[in-house]
């Protein structure tokens, strides 16, 4: 191709890639002095939360019980600033790109330092849940050695130190932000939990991969799930114009001392009742009773008490 001909196709696929119709749904416009979120910060804002809910396990190792205070009063504030950031960042993400005015910027800015504030006083409540997920974790393995190695190791903390803290944000009504957190620990973890989940205490999923929670799912406390489990909706109603209703509940309900197997689906609004356990590969779409257990029965194979005693026979 001569140099010609290659500016040419350059030249041409700048411009059809920058066609309004190309990037109808797929262009967010940015306009000068509405910050964007910010990976990198959000990264931080995690690795924050961790070193101060688990001091000692995550950020600076060298922290004691003498200087404990200090590195948390430095953590705190600077994720009081990052986190403001965010927040105001998520909130101008949906506002009207025509909107500049410098003023209802400033007012959103003192509401982005506002909230952050909130979020951050919930974060010793966040962390006595926390450690009832390391506990339940701990009881429900039994190869676990120490919480230590619950919390350095299992990535369910990491994966419910940002569902939380993304929760607490949503109860904040903080756009966008706390969505970023949850799928940052589905591409750390491989859990999906949406940040609208309501998830009690004692909660805990093992191994992990592959778990997915969806927004409007309720579980109650000392939950134990294995891996693959998805409690998803069954279905999307749809309205007269044939789009999808959004905001309904669609999602399962797991009440108390709750277990499910590895690679269930639980679909639909349903209730789990209190003290069932769901088997393996079981696929549930309509309520179960307290105390129920549904297990997917497999007839063993004749080759299943064949065994190989030397001989070939």
């Amino acid at each position: 191709m001569s140099t010609e001909n290659l500016t040419q196709t350059l030249t041409q696929t700048v411009e059809e890639l920058s066609e309004p119709k190309a990037l109808k749904g797929l262009f967010h416009q940015h306009s000068d002095g509405k910050p964007l979120p910010s990976q990198r910060a959000l990264e931080e804002i995690i690795e924050l939360s961790r070193s101060i809910l688990f001091p000692g396990y995550f950020g600076k190792s060298t922290v004691n019980i003498k200087t404990i205070r200090y590195h948390i009063g430095v953590n705190i504030e600077r994720l009081h600033k990052l986190l403001s950031d965010q927040i105001l960042a998520g909130i101008c993400f949906g506002c009207e790109s025509e909107d500049d005015d410098i003023a209802l910027l400033a007012v959103r800015r003192d509401k982005a330092e506002v909230l952050a504030a909130q979020l951050i006083r919930q974060l010793p409540e966040v962390r006595r849940v926390l450690a009832t997920d390391v506990e339940a974790a701990y009881n429900g393995d039994p190869a676990a050695q120490s919480y230590g190695e619950i919390i350095a190791c299992y990535p369910v903390i990491k994966a419910l130190v940002n569902y939380r803290v993304a929760h607490e944000l949503v109860k904040l009504d903080v756009p966008l932000i706390p969505r970023i957190l949850t799928e940052m620990a589905h591409s750390e973890t491989g859990i999906d939990i949406h940040p609208a989940a309501r998830i009690g205490h004692h909660f805990t999923i093992d191994h992990g991969t592959g778990v997915v929670i969806g927004a409007t799912c309720i579980i109650g406390n000392n939950v134990k799930l294995y891996q693959g489990v998805t409690l998803g909706a069954k279905s999307f109603p749809l309205d007269s114009d044939g789009n999808p209703i959004k905001g309904i509940p669609r999602h399962p309900i797991l009440e108390d001392n709750v277990i499910i197997y590895a690679n269930a689906t639980i679909l639909g609004r349903i209730t789990i009742g209190e003290g069932s356990v769901v088997g393996a590969n079981v696929w549930v779409t309509r309520d179960l009773r307290p105390k129920t257990k549904k297990y997917k029965e497999v007839k063993p194979d004749k080759s299943d008490f064949e065994f190989d005693n030397g001989t070939g026979i």
